[in-house]
């Protein structure tokens, strides 16, 4: 996380507290373990509400290349500083929701999904939506990573089933704020 980037990231929780979700960017060791199983095999890669960018500075660490992302984020002044800070990625300004609409990717299914929203604040049809979209421009052995400062995955697992997706932990971060929990969906 970025010293500066804390001041943008609160204005833009009070804002929208349930679209936000978070006082404060996510932590860097959050960042680390969402992205730990990501490789250079897997770009391109879709973010999904990269906010300020910790996830997405995560993925250029493991050897994602920049023009080898594409990041979806509904917040302007958020996909503004995004094309600032990373002007080889791909800028979606939209809402996730609506990503079977979107025109994600070149010609190559995507080989991972890193998503920072806040999944436990939308309704399950949104979430559904979400999902059903993400997977749809995945890769068939690639992963979703979701990441939640709940006790438990936060997708419905009547979603789940009704998507054929499975839900693994994958570890937690108690260094974050609040402390955190990521998890990886797949198809069955």
């Amino acid at each position: 996380m970025l010293k500066q980037d804390v001041l943008p990231f609160f204005r833009a929780w009070l804002d929208n507290p349930l679209g936000v979700a978070a006082v404060v960017p996510s932590s860097s060791p959050l960042a680390e373990l969402i992205t730990r199983e990501i490789s250079p095999d897997d770009a391109p890669v879709l973010e999904l509400g990269p906010g300020t960018g910790v996830f997405t500075r995560a993925l250029l660490a493991r050897g994602i290349p920049e023009s080898g992302l594409v990041l979806v984020e509904t917040n302007p002044k958020f996909a503004q500083l995004l094309r600032f800070r990373f002007p080889d990625a791909t800028i979606l300004q939209s809402d996730a929701a609506l990503l079977r609409r979107l025109p994600v990717g070149p010609d190559t299914a995507v080989g991972a999904v890193v998503s920072g929203l806040p999944l436990l604040s939308m309704s399950p049809p949104t979430v559904m939506q979400i999902l059903a979209g993400a997977f749809m421009h995945l890769r068939e052995n690639g992963h979703f990573y979701q990441f939640t400062y709940g006790w438990r995955c936060p997708v419905p697992t009547r979603v789940l089933d009704r998507l054929g997706l499975t839900a693994t932990r994958i570890g937690g971060v108690l260094a974050n704020v609040p402390p955190a929990s990521v998890y990886k969906l797949s198809r069955r």
